[in-house]
């Protein structure tokens, strides 16, 4: 018997060392938007923090909320869209922070003769998959704005990479893009900007995840990961040509980009580039909140997103602001 008692502390030292060890899942999606998941992941920032973090890529913000709805994820930085589309079903999802504000641009093909958004108007255009966050705001305020529905022009739903090829061979007339595809389309094909959405209507585009129950269970290590992510953050503002060096190969597998004008740029100073033009913040403020209910709501009127009870989606039930309120922020 006394061997049995003898046990139990051991047992206890095994199971807390076992847990001490459980790897943290971050999920993410190979855009200029997550960066901080990637910048985190490469500088040791999460570790830093004391997790032991595994950074697991998706396709889309769709396959990503999946993960995080079915317990394969711990957090993952993403459209809030998905959150909203999801707990308005019922999933128990939770938005916990920030990550980065909505700077998409159109950009058009030089022959086109294209000169501002009304003028897409007959053309083809390519997007992101119809109800992703960046879609929904091109259809609900980019197109609305400037007097076009959907159906005044061709949109194609693609991803980034092929519509920055699209852009290259012509089969598009113009792309609504972010970076570092943005970056990366302007220096390969002849193009022009025309719009750009953070200048005009700024928006909390990517946001942090959780389910409810890894918040609940695993609280601790959610706030390690977003002290981290802040850091991240930190590195990408202050010093991008840094932050450039641990992330380029994200983006762009060859050490140097072919471009039109300025020969072969090494990878490093187009992310750099890139990066010097986004907006990140770990904080959601007010209009930030303010910005995402009116978000919900456009998806509501694009018929999107569906409550049961047809009345509008109230998106304070997702958030969960506790860290930042923590953090002082």
């Amino acid at each position: 018997m006394k061997a049995r008692y003898w046990l139990i502390p051991a047992l206890l030292l095994v199971s807390a060392f076992a847990q001490a060890q459980e790897k943290f899942k971050v999920g993410y999606i190979r855009v200029m938007d997550d960066a901080q998941a990637m910048v985190a992941y490469e500088a040791k920032l999460y570790e830093k923090h004391g997790l032991d973090v595994e950074l697991i890529e998706f396709s889309s913000g769709t396959d990503l909320i999946k993960a995080i709805v079915g317990g394969q994820l711990d957090t993952g930085v993403l459209g809030f869209t998905n959150a909203v589309a999801w707990a308005s079903k019922g999933a128990d999802l939770k938005v916990v922070g920030g990550a980065q504000q909505g700077y998409h641009s159109i950009l058009v093909r030089n022959e086109t003769g294209i000169e501002d958004v009304a003028g897409l108007k007959g053309h083809s255009l390519a997007s992101q998959r119809e109800g992703s966050t960046a879609d929904s705001v091109l259809r609900g305020v980019t197109l609305k704005a400037a007097g076009l529905t959907p159906n005044d022009l061709n949109i194609m739903g693609v991803s980034p990479a092929v519509a920055v090829q699209s852009l290259v061979s012509g089969r598009v007339d113009a792309a609504f893009l972010f970076e570092p595809y943005d970056r990366i389309a302007q220096l390969v094909a002849p193009v022009k900007q025309i719009y750009e959405i953070g200048e005009v209507w700024p928006f909390p585009c990517m946001v942090v995840i959780t389910s409810g129950e890894t918040l609940a269970k695993r609280k601790d290590a959610v706030w390690k990961s977003l002290d981290a992510q802040r850091d991240a953050i930190e590195l990408l503002e202050n010093q991008p040509a840094e932050a450039a060096k641990l992330i380029a190969d994200y983006f762009i597998a060859e050490p140097t980009l072919k471009t039109l004008e300025r020969g072969e740029l090494p990878r490093e100073v187009v992310i750099e580039e890139a990066i010097a033009t986004q907006d990140f913040t770990a904080k959601l403020d007010e209009g930030d909140l303010a910005r995402i209910q009116e978000l919900a709501d456009i998806l509501q009127e694009l018929g999107s997103l569906k409550t049961r009870d047809g009345k509008p989606f109230d998106t304070s039930a997702i958030l969960d602001l506790s860290w930042q309120e923590a953090r002082e922020l």
